[in-house]
């Protein structure tokens, strides 16, 4: 019998081997009658005096006899019923060709994995390149201020969640999370994610995470190409029939789906002309903040800042505006980071927030962005789109070029005044930043919001306003700004055939969902086609590199 039990706490210099015992009290039998045991979640609380660590453990009974069963009666003890993995039946419907899939972000990695494992040997097309050429050309950018349109933080193989903090924090319910973290571990990230309330595994060990699926993709029959971008959708009587990668190169295909990210603007353009159907959504616009790391584990943790076994210090903020009806949220907090150029386009300025695994940089930064809605513009598919591009113009003309980010004192923003500028070693981000007033960077309507909501920040977690915070703008890429509409069958409403997938869809939100969105969108093509009769393969031309020739 397998039973989980919630709740068991440790105090920070208690050993986690004592959970075995505390798990058999909780169970009233004797440790020994314990067979196996394992942790299957685990969670800092510090919102009393005293902070400790919080476990939910898995344990096997050598036998059910020893277990007086009104123990179940319990809310914090169940019974774990094994569920084995529902075998998929392959569909009825044939198609000639490949599944191509555009993109090789979380959504279009996971669906190619899991359409190879099934034999359906997908086509995965990527405009950006593999991950350690694109690594390179990141790095280029943030020392040098060199951007590659093509090759950034926004685009190549991994997608934007690449140069992030690697956070695994999902809300969502579904069963797929498990299997996405459980994924992610076989090829290479750390064990502690399956069971870490906030996992995560920092951009430097996700980028072999990546190499290793892309590889598993390609063993398994499926293709790989970089260098690869989509240029334009060739359908007819409601029917995808084919692409074109890199203007030239003509695809056939009867199933494509689309996992292109949120900074694939040329993706939304081209399926406006196309007449594929697109609904304008809300996102959030603000800035990045950072703070000594030190001082948000001693607002956080108080006395117990620094102990080894709590790492650094997070927090989660909100503030509800009744005069506008916006929100203002803290977003991406990376302890321990880096606030990082992330522009896909040229004299554009967006920011984002990285971290490696060991979270050691000293300072924390966090987004602090404000809900904006189809009613900040005309309301038209493409409108929020033109709303993101006009604010990072704006960032990178108060940045005064070269991709510096505008950057201002958090007191002096809330004073409204430009200040006396930012002193060195209080910022991340490269390739550098320049003073700046955000209020005249963000809307007017964004700014106040972000004043009120900092000030009301500052009486929730004491310390909040230091003098040391700064703030550096702009944060756009929150989520997408439009929605490609698709039905029940997670095909498109215009395209038969056509599967809009993960975040750049507007269906997931962050790394894990759109991973299981990409699964889900897998499954579904796997139960309605058969087996594609003819395996597609593209010449390695017109800029496009064969991922089996790296």
């Amino acid at each position: 019998m397998k039973i989980r039990i919630r709740n068991l706490r440790l105090g920070l210099e208690e050993n986690e081997n004592r959970l075995k015992h505390l798990a058999a009290g909780r169970l009233g039998v004797k440790p020994a009658s314990l067979r196996n045991w394992s942790i299957a979640r685990k969670a800092v609380d510090a919102r009393r005096q005293k902070v400790v660590l919080v476990y939910t453990v898995d344990v096997e009974l050598s036998s059910r006899a020893d277990l007086d069963l009104a123990v179940l009666a319990s809310p914090e003890v169940s019974i774990i019923q094994d569920r084995l993995p529902a075998k998929l039946r392959e569909g009825e419907e044939t198609v000639r060709y490949s599944p191509v899939i555009v993109g090789s972000g979380p959504a279009g990695l996971f669906c190619a994995l899991g359409l190879a494992r099934y034999g359906y040997r997908p086509v995965v097309i990527e405009r950006g390149r593999e991950v350690r050429k694109r690594a390179k050309d990141v790095e280029e950018f943030w020392q040098n201020g060199v951007l590659n349109p093509e090759s950034n933080v926004q685009f190549g193989e991994g997608g934007a969640g690449t140069f992030s903090d690697g956070k695994l924090i999902t809300r969502i319910g579904d069963e797929r999370v498990d299997k996405v973290l459980e994924t992610f571990v076989n090829f290479g990230a750390p064990e502690e994610i399956r069971y870490l309330k906030k996992p995560h595994i920092g951009t430097d060990r996700l980028r072999k995470v990546v190499e290793g699926m892309r590889r598993q993709i390609l063993e398994w029959g499926g293709e790989v190409y970089f260098g690869a971008r989509l240029t334009d959708i060739d359908w007819a009587a409601g029917r995808v029939r084919g692409i074109t990668v890199n203007h030239r190169v003509k695809v056939p295909c009867s199933v494509l789906v689309l996992a292109t990210g949120n900074g694939a603007r040329d993706v939304y353009r081209l399926l406006a002309d196309r007449n594929i159907s697109l609904v304008p959504k809300g996102f959030a616009v603000g800035v990045r903040v950072e703070h000594p790391q030190a001082l948000i584990d001693t607002i956080q943790y108080g006395q117990w800042a620094g102990h080894p076994r709590l790492g650094p210090a997070d927090y989660h903020l909100t503030y509800q505006d009744r005069e506008t009806g916006r929100s203002l949220y803290t977003f991406c907090m990376c302890p321990g980071g880096y606030v990082i150029a992330a522009a896909s386009e040229p004299e554009t300025v967006v920011t984002n927030g990285m971290s490696y695994y060991d979270r050691d940089s000293g300072v924390a930064n966090s987004a602090l962005v404000v809900t904006v809605a189809p009613s900040d513009w005309d309301g038209t598919s493409l409108g929020g789109v033109s709303f993101q591009e006009e604010v990072e113009r704006k960032a990178f003309a108060a940045g005064r070029g070269g991709y510096r980010a505008c950057a201002q004192l958090l007191e002096d923003f809330l004073a409204g005044r430009v200040g006396s500028g930012i002193p060195n070693g209080q910022v991340t981000y490269r390739p550098g930043v320049t003073p700046a007033n955000l209020w005249e960077v963000l809307p007017l309507e964004l700014a106040r919001v972000l004043q009120k909501g900092i000030t009301e920040f500052g009486r929730k977690m004491k310390g909040f306003i230091d003098p040391a915070a700064v703030l550096t703008g702009v944060e756009t890429r929150t989520s997408a700004p439009v929605r490609i509409e698709r039905g029940p069958d997670y095909s498109s409403v215009s395209v038969r055939g056509l599967y809009p997938c993960g975040e750049g869809a507007g269906y997931a939100g962050g790394i894990v969902s759109s991973a299981v969105d990409g699964l889900r969108v897998a499954e579904t093509i796997i139960t309605t086609y058969k087996k594609p009769l003819d395996k597609i393969t593209l010449e390695a031309n017109h800029g496009i590199i064969d991922a089996r020739s790296l």
